[in-house]
C-alpha cells in the first residue's frame, strides 16, 4: 500500500492533484452532487434507500475519526496514514446528502413559499468554501451534520413507515436531535482535543436552536411536505381520462419562457369550465388527501379571496406522481391562482393564472399533451 501511495504521489497526475490540493474539497464536494444527480431517482426506491442511508452512517463515521486524529490515537496505523483525506471525505458526504436534498425538493413545481428553506439547502450545498480550515470549525461541522441529518429522518421516516403528518414530522426530528446529541456526546468524552476546542453547553445550545428554527419554519408552512412533491401542475381547458391516461388540453406558453407550461393568460368563452390538473409525487403505500385551493384577487379590498377547498386523495407509487384536477365555472375575469395543499395546509405548490374572457375560441398555441 505504501509503494502504491508512493507511485501516486512521484506520478504526473499525483503531482498535479498535490499541486492543486487547494481545490480537492471543492471536487469531492461537487463530486458528491454529481454522484447525486446521476444515480438518485425515487425517495422510496430500494437504491435511493440504500445510498442515503449509507452517506449518512459513513458520515457519521468520519467525522469520529477526523475529530479523534488530532489525539494521535490513530498514530502509525492504517486509518492514521490516510487521516489527512478525512475533510475530503466529510466534504464529500456532505455534498452527496444535501445535493440529494436538493434534487428532491426542487421536484415541486413551484417553490415560492417554500423558498427560504430550499436556498438554506442551495447554501448549504455551495457555501463554507470547502477548505479544510473551514470543515475543522467543530461548530459548522457539527450544526451541518445536524441540519442534514434532521433533513435526513424527515425524508427517510415516513417513506419507511408508510405515513406522513405533523406528529411523524415532529417524530423525525425528535429521531435526528438525539442522533447528533449522542454522535457529539461521544466524540466529546473520546477525544481531549474535541474538549479543548469548544464549549458543549455553547454547541448543544446551537443545535437546539437549529432544532427550534426548522421546526418554526414547518410551523409556518415554510418547509415542503416531504417526501410528497408536486411534479407537474397547469391550467387547462379541458381535462379527459382516456384508457388509464389524462388527455389536457392547454394554452402553451412561447418557447423561451422554459419554466412555466401553460400560458398565464387563459382565454375563456362563455360558460367554459377552468380547469387544474396537477400530478403529486408520493412514495409507494402513502395515501394523503391533498387539496386545491382555488383563490380570486380582489383588486377593490387588494387581497386573495379564498372561493373553495376541492380536495382529492393521492395514492404513492407512480413514477410520475398521481394524476388529478379540479374545475370551477363562472370564473370572473381577474388573477387566479390555486395552492395545492395537504390536510394540515402544507404548502405543495401554486398554479397562478389570469382569466381574460373572450367570444372568440383561442386556437393559438392550444396543445393536448397525455399524462
Amino acid at each position: 500500500m505504501k509503494r502504491a501511495l508512493v507511485r501516486y504521489r512521484n506520478s504526473d497526475f499525483g503531482k498535479t492533484v498535490i499541486r492543486n490540493q487547494k481545490y480537492a474539497p471543492i471536487l469531492f464536494f461537487m463530486g458528491g452532487f454529481i454522484f447525486d444527480t446521476m444515480t438518485l431517482g425515487r425517495i422510496d426506491r430500494v437504491y435511493d434507500t440504500v445510498v442515503l442511508c449509507s452517506h449518512m452512517i459513513l458520515l457519521s463515521i468520519t467525522l469520529y475519526l477526523f475529530n479523534i486524529a488530532d489525539d494521535g490515537k490513530w498514530k502509525n496505523t492504517f486509518i492514521g496514514r490516510y487521516s489527512e483525506y478525512f475533510p475530503l471525505a466529510i466534504q464529500f458526504f456532505f455534498g452527496a446528502l444535501s445535493s440529494a436534498f436538493v434534487i428532491y425538493f426542487f421536484r415541486s413545481v413551484s417553490l415560492s413559499k417554500t423558498m427560504v428553506f430550499f436556498i438554506l439547502l442551495v447554501i448549504l450545498l455551495f457555501a463554507n468554501e470547502f477548505l479544510k480550515k473551514k470543515i475543522s470549525n467543530k461548530y459548522l461541522q457539527f450544526s451541518v451534520y445536524f441540519f442534514i441529518s434532521f433533513t435526513f429522518f424527515t425524508f427517510m421516516v415516513p417513506t419507511l413507515i408508510r405515513e406522513m403528518s405533523t406528529f411523524i414530522f415532529i417524530l423525525s426530528g425528535l429521531v435526528s436531535l438525539p442522533f447528533t446529541l449522542a454522535l457529539i456526546l461521544f466524540i466529546y468524552t473520546s477525544s481531549p482535543s474535541t474538549r479543548a476546542e469548544i464549549s458543549l453547553k455553547k454547541l448543544i445550545s446551537v443545535i437546539l436552536s437549529i432544532y427550534l428554527v426548522i421546526n418554526v419554519f414547518y410551523y409556518f408552512n415554510l418547509i415542503p411536505p416531504v417526501p410528497l412533491a408536486m411534479e407537474t401542475g397547469l391550467v387547462a381547458h379541458d381535462v379527459q381520462k382516456k384508457n388509464n391516461k389524462y388527455i389536457v388540453t392547454y394554452e402553451s406558453n412561447e418557447w423561451y419562457i422554459f419554466w412555466r407550461t401553460h400560458n398565464i393568460n387563459f382565454h375563456r368563452q362563455a360558460d367554459e369550465r377552468v380547469y387544474v390538473f396537477t400530478s403529486v409525487f408520493a412514495p409507494t403505500d402513502i395515501k394523503k388527501p391533498i387539496f386545491h385551493r382555488w383563490q380570486w384577487y380582489n383588486p377593490e379590498t387588494r387581497s386573495w379571496e379564498i372561493t373553495e377547498d376541492i380536495g382529492f386523495e393521492v395514492t404513492g407509487g407512480r413514477d410520475r406522481g398521481f394524476r388529478g384536477y379540479t374545475y370551477k365555472n363562472n370564473l370572473t375575469e381577474g388573477k387566479w391562482k390555486v395552492h395545492i395543499i395537504t390536510k394540515e395546509e402544507l404548502f405543495l405548490g401554486v398554479v397562478d393564472f389570469v382569466v381574460k374572457n373572450t367570444s372568440e375560441p383561442n386556437i393559438k398555441g392550444i396543445e393536448k399533451k397525455s399524462f
